[in-house]
């Protein structure tokens, strides 16, 4: 899964795409229950262990190489004015990123992540999807592929992010063409519009609706997506088809995900999510795609941010799961 050349290839895949490890599962289960402490008492980071043993393969999982990727792109719908910013700010971030200045920078540095940025012919925006769609199928098949290619396969853990002037609307449109629903339900400040461009927002998403209609797959993509969108999704299925467990970031990265749940719910089994956004339709979202974030901060920066917080909270989970003693080795409960 490193050239994507056709959808058709995402679909046949779903057949054959490998599922986490069950009776890895169940033995870690089993492990935690030997551990000194009460039953669940450690909550939600049991459940994070168990996860992540299920998809390595590995009763005692390990985070030895994490993988942070940012995916960056631009927006032909910025022609709209959806975006207080000009689209010079994404090369400027991408600059920013590469130099270590990004808040992203210092969250791998302490979470123990490996960073890497890739620009996506950023000087060739995407197109307006209130005029056209946003993607040729070319456009939408290179953009894939390009995720798939970043994907180190060596890593036990893959860190998602992205950064695009203008994709807060592209992720309100892909959520509202997939779930349907009031549009200005899906729509929030981005990075820091008004109530007046706010509602701008919702009236040039509800145009690209009215243009392109619901969507129920990858066709979304090409309707409304932007590049790092699209390779945010094959970035996640490459991932799979190495069953390494992936980490995705708040509202703009869930979205981007949001077509391949549209395909095959099955698709994004391997997937957690790292924070709740502050952004309006994160919660909404995240009902819908019947996930539960690690983190709520009130954070709706991105770049991969809140999943980068969330990689300590897993490395947590992993050394109480391959650390602590057994009641077995205190002789607790023996009889």
């Amino acid at each position: 899964m490193e050239m994507i050349s056709n959808l058709q290839m995402v679909t046949d895949f779903i057949i054959s795409m490998p599922q986490k490890n069950k009776v890895v599962e169940a033995a870690a289960r089993a492990h935690q229950g030997t551990l000194t402490k009460p039953p669940g008492s450690l909550g939600v980071l049991e459940d994070l262990a168990v996860f992540l043993a299920s998809w390595q393969g590995n009763e005692k999982p390990v985070l030895d190489k994490a993988q942070a990727i940012i995916f960056a792109g631009n927006h032909g719908i910025c022609e709209q004015g959806v975006n207080p910013f000009p689209q010079e700010v994404t090369h400027l971030m991408v600059s920013n990123f590469e130099q270590g200045g990004a808040a992203m920078n210092q969250l791998c540095a302490i979470s123990g992540a490996e960073l890497s940025v890739k620009p996506l012919m950023l000087d060739t925006p995407t197109h307006d999807f209130t005029q056209t769609h946003a993607m040729s199928m070319d456009e939408l098949l290179d953009a894939m592929s390009a995720g798939a290619q970043a994907v180190n396969r060596d890593a036990n853990i893959i860190l998602l992010g992205e950064m695009g002037i203008g994709n807060s609307t592209i992720s309100s449109a892909l959520a509202a063409s997939i779930f349907g629903g009031d549009v200005a339900d899906w729509v929030g400040a981005g990075t820091g519009s008004d109530e007046k461009g706010i509602a701008h927002k919702i009236s040039v998403i509800k145009a690209g609706i009215a243009k392109h209609g619901l969507c129920s797959d990858l066709s979304a993509l090409l309707a409304f997506g932007g590049r790092e969108q699209a390779a945010i999704c094959g970035a996640i299925l490459a991932a799979r088809a190495a069953s390494i467990p992936v980490l995705l970031d708040g509202f703009i990265c869930t979205a981007a995900a949001a077509p391949l749940y549209a395909l095959s719910s099955d698709l994004l089994e391997h997937c957690l999510v790292g924070h709740k956004s502050a952004e309006l339709g994160h919660q909404k979202l995240l009902n819908a795609m019947h996930k539960t974030p690690i983190l709520d901060l009130d954070m709706r920066l991105g770049e991969g941010t809140g999943a980068a917080l969330a990689l300590s909270i897993l490395r947590g989970a992993v050394a109480c799961h391959n650390q602590m003693a057994t009641l077995k080795a205190l002789g607790i409960g023996d009889s």
